[in-house]
């Protein structure tokens, strides 16, 4: 049993896809379960495909694309709110026409400039296993980010996540933290994508949360559940991949789903 967990951390690239794992795994949900309690998994949809910009834009200009991204996924969430609420747009009518045109605009740009030679599956599906030292600190960073911003606006994001009317009488504070977890949404994209790709970050996001969600009834105890279901299904679909010769990023997604499953036809919500 010991052979089988350490035989592929004999090699650094497979202790750095490892941790990305394992970070994928903690923030993916910790954050999903304000999406999947807001009803914001279309955003979350929406930012993994606008950021292809930037990561495009890294390629060009020689800068890590997941650093690139940032900016961008950052830009982009805060944007579909501005243009909501200037435009007078329901939410998902901008999301779609951001998500479109960005996700055009990356297409663009990939088929435009020769010089760069990144294949679209890689972006799509993710590519774990060729994560970068550069990647680990970046995606290690934006993870403490992440989490001391969770604890520090714990009882405004609560707020206006179970309160919504009240919260919005409440007024530009309570904007502001709405921004704020945009951001953050889109940072924690940003590394979901080096493991699971653009189409499959959203089920990172969204599967380990929403299955937390049918076993516990208070929302902390629901955030660390998520976290370590999600955890537990990118650690097991790590070495699924490693074993069986199988992408990452889908035998992550499929585990957790499996999960889900599971979770749906034999649990009810009974842990307190």
């Amino acid at each position: 049993m010991i052979d089988f967990l350490v035989a592929p951390l004999e090699y650094d690239f497979m202790v750095r896809a490892l941790i990305g794992s394992v970070l994928v795994g903690v923030m993916c949900p910790l954050v999903g379960a304000y999406v999947v309690t807001r009803n914001l998994a279309f955003i979350g949809d929406a930012l993994a495909h606008a950021v292809l910009p930037g990561m495009v834009f890294g390629f060009i200009v020689g800068i890590n694309p997941a650093i690139a991204a940032i900016p961008t996924g950052v830009s982009v969430a805060v944007l579909i709110r501005v243009v909501s609420r200037r435009a007078g747009l329901s939410s998902d009518t901008s999301i779609g026409i951001l998500f479109a045109t960005m996700f055009a605009l990356g297409l663009m740009m990939l088929a435009v400039v020769s010089t760069v030679n990144v294949a679209m599956e890689d972006l799509l599906l993710g590519e774990i296993l060729a994560i970068s030292p550069t990647e680990v600190y970046v995606s290690v960073g934006i993870t403490a980010m992440v989490i001391l911003g969770l604890f520090v606006l714990h009882h405004w994001l609560l707020f206006a996540s179970f309160d919504p009317v009240g919260s919005q009488v409440v007024g530009a504070r309570s904007n502001f933290v709405d921004y704020l977890l945009l951001a953050m949404l889109a940072l924690v994209i940003v590394i979901g994508i080096q493991a699971a790709g653009i189409v499959l970050v959203m089920a990172m996001l969204v599967t380990p949360a929403a299955t937390a969600y049918l076993l516990v009834r208070r929302f902390v105890p629901m955030m660390m559940v998520a976290a370590v279901i999600g955890t537990v299904a990118a650690v097991t679909g790590f070495y699924v991949s490693y074993y069986f010769n199988l992408p990452a990023g889908p035998a992550m997604t499929l585990v957790a789903s499996g999960i889900f499953v599971l979770v749906v036809s034999f649990r009810r919500r009974t842990i307190a």
